[in-house]
């Protein structure tokens, strides 16, 4: 009701409109006074996003109350419970438009960039258009590289990180529901200070110490690169509740990362694809990190998983949200395929179950790439030649076109509306 009465159109004048909202809101601060003080969060806890950020300013003690953490928190973990059974889910779309892109000494960079809007869709049938997301300005002036990408979503917070091309070190917590970011301080590990590198990132929430934390995993390639000596892995992770980073671990288990291979946050646990070289042979296994404890462990990628240098692989999470899948992508002269997998028991080495095989299409034998898995079990895919997003409906194998362009990169993350970092002071609004 409200939002009809803030945001859609009508006759009156933006005086009459004023005046209008100015009684709405004394009629609400009236109302206040009767109603007992106790059963006040019980009602805010039930609204949306954008009518508690209007109601900050109808009185002291709903502006505490909705900046209150617990509160955040509290309204988060209703609006998930209630998403399972009727509210509509969203995906975040992020797609970098230019002309092309090259790969200087192995590391991508974008040519001639044009463009990068950010944008909200339902995960329905059509994935139609929920709105356009305003990038803050303030960002675009601290940027190194044409545009930021986007690592990772967890509970409204968009984690983005300015390293399409230069090595730089710009990391930012955004959220833009309620228009505030968060520039995390520069790490330990810089090329200044450690030489060149090989980096992954993670976002997470750590559920006991109600804490948010970005993890940071350096690959240092000294004097040899990635696989021609020992390398070492170091951790370092950031806090948002403390706002700094802690002190680097060494007690990462024996591997190499590589950037860019996907980021999956699900059972407490941020995962990535990581490799060890073995002999003469080069394995894949997935590394999780589990956010509360801080520690690591391994989880294997099936058996029958054979890895060569045509291959690329990407990291995501299950449909269901409860475990990790995987999509194997092979495009040589020899072999050309995309295997969707997906663990159906989380931890369960024996419960990877490939769901198929996509072959190339058309004459030009074109093989899309895959990036996200939807909550109805569908995968989405960009298409290699038109850059063009399909949703794959895995039994029938059809694909659906979502009308979207992806551009030269471009990333689907899932995404829940919130509060967090509205709490926060040093948080930079726009």
């Amino acid at each position: 009701m409200w939002d009809d009465c803030y945001e859609r159109k009508s006759l009156l004048t933006p005086a009459s409109a004023s005046r209008l909202c100015l009684s709405i809101s004394n009629v609400i601060t009236n109302w206040l006074k009767y109603l007992p003080q106790e059963i006040i969060p019980n009602i805010l806890i039930r609204l949306p996003i954008k009518s508690l950020i209007k109601f900050t300013s109808v009185s002291k003690s709903w502006n505490s109350t909705i900046k209150n953490p617990t509160f955040i928190r509290t309204h988060l973990t209703h609006k998930l419970n209630f998403n399972d059974q009727s509210a509509p889910h969203l995906l975040l779309l992020h797609s970098v438009h230019s002309e092309g892109l090259s790969f200087p000494l192995g590391v991508r960079h974008i040519t001639e960039f044009k463009q990068d809007p950010y944008s909200l869709h339902f995960d329905n049938n059509d994935v139609s258009l929920f709105s356009k997301v305003e990038f803050p300005a303030g960002l675009k002036k601290e940027m190194i590289n044409p545009c930021f990408r986007v690592v990772g979503t967890c509970d409204g917070l968009v984690f983005l990180a300015d390293d399409l091309g230069r090595y730089c070190y710009n990391f930012v917590l955004w959220n833009p529901c309620v228009r505030k970011y968060v520039m995390l301080p520069k790490p330990s590990v810089r090329f200044s200070t450690h030489g060149g590198y090989e980096v992954c990132l993670g976002l997470g929430y750590d559920v006991v110490g109600k804490d948010y934390k970005v993890v940071r995993l350096t690959t240092l390639l000294q004097q040899h690169g990635m696989f021609g000596g020992r390398c070492q892995t170091l951790a370092q992770v950031y806090s948002l509740a403390k706002g700094s980073w802690g002190r680097l671990c060494s007690d990462v288990p024996p591997c190499g990362v590589v950037n860019d291979l996907g980021q999956a946050f699900v059972n407490g646990a941020v995962h990535w694809l990581a490799v060890r070289l073995e002999g003469d042979d080069v394995n894949y296994f997935v590394l999780a990190f589990d956010v509360g404890s801080e520690s690591f462990r391994e989880v294997m990628l099936p058996k029958t998983f054979k890895m060569d240098s045509a291959v690329e692989l990407r990291l995501s999470v299950s449909g269901d949200k409860k475990s990790i899948g995987l999509f194997v992508r092979c495009k040589s002269e020899t072999d050309c395929f995309l295997d969707i997998w997906v663990m159906r028991e989380y931890c369960v080495e024996k419960s990877w179950t490939k769901l198929m095989i996509l072959t190339p299409q058309g004459p030009k034998r074109s093989l899309p790439e895959a990036l996200l898995f939807r909550r109805n079990g569908e995968v989405v895919l960009v298409l290699e030649d038109s850059r063009e997003l399909v949703s794959l409906e895995l039994v029938s194998k059809q694909c659906k076109s979502l009308g979207i362009s992806g551009g030269q990169v471009c990333s689907v993350d899932w995404y829940e509306e919130s509060l967090v970092l509205l709490d926060r002071k040093d948080a930079v609004s726009y």
